[in-house]
């Protein structure tokens, strides 16, 4: 008998399979759908660690199911190669980034095809190489002629030991997300992508996508739609007004005072009626030492200063109120100003506290049986209106409406809308980076480059270190920044930032689809034969970043008619997280990290494959276990072993019997890997195995073609050796999946569970597909269950056809 050798068969097949192009799939196959399979890409760090195994390797089960199930499955690879780590990583070993990428990416190459993948290496993308960032440029200056690009100063993160400015999804806690260093507010020339143009289409068309629903609720709240009115308050003093937005104007009677951003214009341009205007602009300045988070975190103490001097006038009932700047109100948020509710908003509350300052209840639970009660904290709930004149008795919703409507009437108010979504800030100040294809000139302004300039190639910098005077490296580059106006031929210089990375990330799936075309980032017939994306997997880290800006790209990329589609990915999952075997987060420092190298090069890529499958539910993750490993290990070989001894069947009784459990176990795995439910597909095929080791001769030699194909998408390299053994043609990973026959797998009989208030309390064996009325009449009658019934009359009854009844009393 053949010993299982896994390093022998896998190298092996590997170069069967490259050299016979098995992955590499053709833009039309007849008779077949395409199918647009998709992992993350990864950015070349040096190692594929575990993580990068959990992400690939069980998605590829899927994409070889769906190839079996007859559709022609594109599944590519590439790196995402520019970006901060990189040039950081550089930095810290003296030598350049491009050598450090490039080195990288030919090792985790060799990773990624240890594996055994289906990946069609044909297409493979390098965000780094001119070939690819040509577009990247091409689509900024598509999105600049629309408007969509534009350079404005604004306050920004910037991230000291980075020395660049950073997006608000980069920035966690008030730290880098890379580096962990406190981030700092920067005023800078920033160019911005208009992406608060899209909130409302970002917004509704996720509803319609097969995605997660924590992802698609977590971009919901980053986009934060707010629905309310702009309500003004005169300022009699200055005989002026300010614009407040709230989304509850039914707490307009018990406004007691307004808030002011640090930032607003008002406080700038009323000076001199502002009398304690010095202490005003003390509190501006420290307020720009904080993070936007750090202004508006929940835990941090509330800080604020009165404008003496100057009053606004509440509409509802013409009362006067003090005016406050504080740093909790953000100014790019509604109109940069808060009408303060404390008794009804939380922040509010604590801040009148502070400052002693009325906290008057409009809003009461129990209106008008008891009287309100009094608050320790704010009450932000639904109720009915006290002390607020014509409303007082009317529900707040209501309320929300009548007054709205009756301050419009005054000319008081106006309905509006505001989006929580900020302009996606994309300018760095680093090297490692696509440059941005703007020429400013002296006598015409910013210009963009010629098309047929592009791509602006990043030089080959020495010194490609950051400056630390909120500048690019390339600032340094006199040949690169010298340059002739594209409009007047005059002197003028290149823009020295480079692009955040994500911009590269965010349209590079288009790219798979036409990779080598130089034309155009893709055909629109090829655009149209892919896209979009069948199936997308990759961590969840991305809710708000990568997938928020590739929605975008699809959408600004339709609209100027360069594709016919609106979103990128129809159908998107995340894996989980594996943890050490200690059962925290791997790190070195920990000592608990996983080299699957070293896996591999032990069990072999199938075992380790089969195991990160079997691990756990795949949008959960687990601790890392290396005896499981051991385990899958010994199930591979007893399945080589029973194959390869070919025993013969006794009596038919035995084919039988095992052929029900056979496509059982077809119609289990095929659901299973179709829900991505990896961990029980593998149980299923442990459990059909198991049964067949105790009777190896009750299977016949076309049940074992049927096991070999539900293994392939698992473990690809030892089922072609076993297809290959048993003398089947072709390949096993070129055949049609198995489909189960409906009335071997049928049962005969149901086991039900009698339930009473949910709790089981019988259990009865019925014929299967036994009628609702006569288990009903079954269970009634059951001893058991009568003790708990006691003749009472139930309050409704729950039936699931073939599994349980619960009686509810």
């Amino acid at each position: 008998m053949n010993k299982y050798n896994p390093q022998k068969i896998e190298a092996k097949w590997q170069k069967e399979w490259e050299k016979k192009k098995r992955h590499e799939t053709k833009d039309r196959a007849e008779g077949k759908k395409n199918f647009y399979h998709l992992v993350m890409f990864p950015y070349p760090s040096g190692d594929l660690h575990i993580g990068h195994w959990y992400n690939f390797a069980p998605a590829d089960v899927y994409a070889r199911f769906k190839k079996m199930q007859g559709f022609n499955v594109m599944s590519p690879i590439g790196f995402d190669a520019f970006g901060l780590p990189a040039e950081n990583a550089a930095i810290k070993r003296g030598i350049h980034p491009r050598d450090w990428t490039e080195k990288n990416i030919k090792k985790m190459r060799k990773q990624l095809q240890s594996m055994g993948n289906m990946y069609d290496w044909s297409r493979e993308v390098v965000t780094c190489e001119p070939e690819y960032y040509k577009w990247t440029q091409w689509m900024f200056l598509q999105l600049y002629k629309k408007g969509l690009a534009y350079k404005a100063k604004v306050p920004a993160n910037f991230c000291p030991s980075c020395k660049t400015v950073l997006a608000n999804e980069q920035v966690a806690g008030g730290k880098c997300e890379r580096c962990d260093s406190e981030v700092i507010q920067k005023e800078i020339n920033q160019w911005m992508f208009k992406i608060s143009d899209y909130a409302e289409r970002l917004l509704k068309e996720i509803d319609d996508l097969d995605w997660p629903e924590t992802t698609k609720i977590m971009q919901k709240n980053w986009i934060g739609k707010s629905e309310g009115y702009n309500i003004k308050f005169e300022i009699p003093a200055c005989s002026g007004e300010i614009p407040v937005f709230t989304t509850r104007v039914d707490t307009l009677f018990g406004c007691t005072y307004l808030v002011l951003a640090p930032e607003h214009p008002f406080i700038e341009n009323h000076q001199a009626e502002i009398t304690n205007y010095k202490f005003v602009e003390q509190y501006i300045e420290s307020s720009k030492k904080k993070t936007e988070r750090d202004r508006i975190s929940e835990m941090g103490e509330k800080t604020g200063v009165c404008l003496e001097g100057v009053k606004a006038v509440n509409p509802v009932n013409g009362r006067e109120i003090p005016i406050f700047v504080a740093d909790y109100v953000l100014f790019h948020y509604g109109t940069g100003a808060v009408m303060a509710v404390p008794a009804h908003d939380q922040r509010d509350f604590e801040f009148a506290q502070k400052y002693n300052l009325p906290i008057k209840m409009v809003i009461c639970p129990n209106y008008p049986k008891n009287i309100c009660p009094i608050l320790d904290r704010a009450f932000e709930d639904e109720g009915f209106l006290v002390d607020s004149d014509r409303f007082t008795g009317m529900p707040s919703k209501e309320a929300r409406q009548r007054i709205g409507e009756w301050l419009e009437s005054r000319k008081k108010a106006e309905k509006k809308i505001y989006y929580r979504l900020r302009d996606w800030l994309i300018s760095r100040q680093r090297y490692w980076g696509a440059p941005i294809p703007m020429i400013l000139c002296q006598q015409c302004g910013w210009q963009p480059v010629d098309e047929k300039d592009l791509p602006v190639l990043l030089p080959a910098l020495k010194d490609f270190r950051p400056t630390g005077e909120g500048k690019s490296p390339l600032a340094k580059a006199d040949k690169f920044v010298s340059v002739a106006c594209p409009k007047c031929g005059g002197q003028a210089e290149r823009e020295t930032d480079t692009m955040d990375t994500f911009v590269c990330s965010s349209w590079y799936f288009f790219r798979y689809a036409d990779p080598r075309n130089k034309e155009m980032f893709a055909s629109k017939e090829k655009l149209n034969a892919w896209l979009p994306v069948n199936m997308y997997i990759g961590g969840a880290e991305h809710s708000v970043l990568h997938l928020l800006y590739s929605r975008f790209f699809t959408k600004a990329m339709q609209d100027q008619n360069f594709i016919d589609f609106a979103e990128p990915f129809l159908r998107l999952r995340h894996q989980g997280i594996i943890l050490g075997p200690d059962g925290q987060k791997m790190s070195k420092s920990r000592g608990n990290v996983v080299d699957p190298d070293e896996q591999v090069k032990k069990y072999g890529a199938d075992a380790v494959r089969m195991y990160l499958c079997f691990m756990g539910p795949y949008n959960q993750g687990g601790p890392w276990n290396p005896n499981g490993l051991v385990g899958i290990q010994r199930f591979l070989q007893r399945t080589w072993d029973i194959i390869n001894s070919k025993t013969k069947a006794k009596t038919e009784n035995q084919y039988i019997e095992i052929e029900k459990l056979l496509h059982k176990t077809i119609k289990k795995v095929t659901e299973d890997i179709e829900g991505l439910r990896f961990n029980t597909a593998v149980s299923s095929l442990m459990i059909l195995i198991n049964e067949i080791s105790k009777q190896p001769e009750a299977l016949k030699i076309e049940n074992w073609k049927s096991i070999v194909q539900l293994m392939a998408p698992f473990v690809p390299h030892f089922a072609e050796e076993l297809w290959q053994q048993l003398d089947f043609k072709d390949s096993v990973h070129s055949q049609s999946w198995p489909v189960y026959d409906s009335g071997l797998v049928k049962e005969k009989t149901a086991l039900i569970i009698v339930q009473v208030n949910g709790r089981v309390r019988d259990k009865i064996e019925v014929p299967a597909d036994l009628p609702e009325g006569q288990i009903r009449d079954l269970a009634f009658s059951s001893k058991k269950a009568q003790n708990w019934i006691d003749g009472k009359k139930p309050k409704k009854i729950i039936f699931v056809p073939n599994k349980l009844i619960n009686i509810v009393i």
